[in-house]
């Protein structure tokens, strides 16, 4: 791993807890697909900062747990027409 990843993933990582945004979000931000945020947050994170990782996936399993209302919520106002 190079320093530049390593780094990424600690970015992503302070961004997600400071926003409670999402991997979407995150990947939006910074310019990657979401894959590449999940990889870096649950595979890189964990060796490079073990305690980061610990508050970043209380966060992952909150939004995880939470996703199936932000979808019926977006399907609700899509046929609102809100």
């Amino acid at each position: 791993m190079t320093e530049s990843i390593e780094q990424r993933a600690c970015d992503l990582a302070a961004y997600i807890i400071e926003h409670k945004a999402t991997v979407r979000a995150a990947a939006a931000k910074f310019g990657v697909s979401k894959s590449t945020v999940h990889k870096d947050l649950t595979e890189r994170l964990p060796t490079v900062n073990r305690a980061l990782y610990h508050e970043v996936r209380r966060l992952l399993d909150l939004n995880k747990a939470e996703r199936h209302i932000r979808g019926g919520l977006a399907t609700r106002k899509k046929y609102k027409g809100e």
